[in-house]
């Protein structure tokens, strides 16, 4: 095989693992991180945690794949991921279905290394990962169901560090679980016309014009998730200070969104990783001025 020929198949592992898209890897990474914090009681084990991050970034991208998988006919059709490498044709779904294997078997060594039940939890997570895709063809919330499988680290995280999970583990979770409802919905909004000519079931369809106020809904249900999180956790200043800091977040989101154009509601999108950034710096700085 040719330098040019390898460059391009390494470029087609890059799209469809999305790691020249780093924005998803941030979205399960934030929630994660705090939870560590929290089951830490500041700073996690630097092993654990190098786990979890190398954990979460691996899965993300074997998720990815098996996303691009089940979709690959649909992608063909819709104007955001016609260009995607199976959707394109640049990779086979035989590469595809390897290259996931392998990114499940590295996922699989790293959890490995943590205790037993943590491996199980582990491959509860797995199963919601790799059934994901397939929930689009008959769940009418299957933004509510990614947020199951993005907020799975949480619960792990809790068991690694604590042997089991508390309330204020199940708290977090379903924030995680309400979050990945608010930024896929809105990240859904930019595939909507798509999405009903290939009767692909979204929360954005699901919503209809109702989609900014239920946004908007699960916006204050996150924020007073995180308020009974910071209750739970016996959290201070720092922490809900940065609560108002992620108000005043969504609220730009739904200013920008306000047209339901394809290029402000991607923007919103994005916009959640500055969320989840500043969330966790308030669970830091909480555990830091201790």
């Amino acid at each position: 095989m040719s330098v040019k020929a390898l460059l391009r198949h390494g470029h087609n592992i890059v799209q469809i693992t999305r790691l020249d898209k780093p924005i998803g890897i941030f979205l399960l990474l934030w929630p994660l991180l705090w939870a560590l914090w929290i089951a830490a009681g500041g700073v996690p084990a630097t092993r654990v945690l190098l786990i979890f991050i190398a954990g979460t970034v691996v899965m993300r991208s074997a998720g990815c794949v098996i996303n691009d998988f089940a979709d690959r006919k649909i992608d063909r059709h819709v104007k955001r991921t016609r260009n995607r490498p199976l959707a394109a044709r640049r990779m086979s779904p035989y590469a595809a279905l390897w290259l996931f294997a392998a990114l499940i078997a590295c996922a699989l060594a790293l959890v490995w290394q943590l205790d037993a039940l943590t491996v199980r939890y582990a491959f509860v997570g797995a199963a919601l990962t790799i059934s994901y895709p397939f929930m689009k063809r008959f769940f009418a919330l299957p933004q509510l169901y990614l947020g199951a499988a993005f907020g799975w680290a949480i619960p792990m995280g809790f068991v690694a560090l604590q042997g089991g999970v508390p309330r204020v583990g199940w708290v977090l979770f379903i924030v995680a679980v309400l979050w990945a409802g608010v930024y896929d919905t809105v990240y859904a909004m930019v595939d909507r016309d798509d999405d009903a000519k290939l009767n692909v079931h979204s929360t954005a369809l699901l919503f209809g014009e109702h989609d900014r106020l239920i946004v908007a809904v699960l916006q204050v249900m996150v924020l007073v998730g995180l308020m009974m999180t910071g209750r739970l956790a016996q959290l201070g200043t720092p922490f809900y200070v940065s609560l108002l800091g992620g108000a005043a977040l969504f609220g730009w989101q739904q200013w920008l969104i306000r047209q339901r154009d394809r290029r402000g509601c991607f923007a919103a999108f994005t916009n959640n990783g500055w969320f989840g950034l500043l969330v966790f710096a308030g669970v830091v700085a909480d555990y830091a001025l201790r």
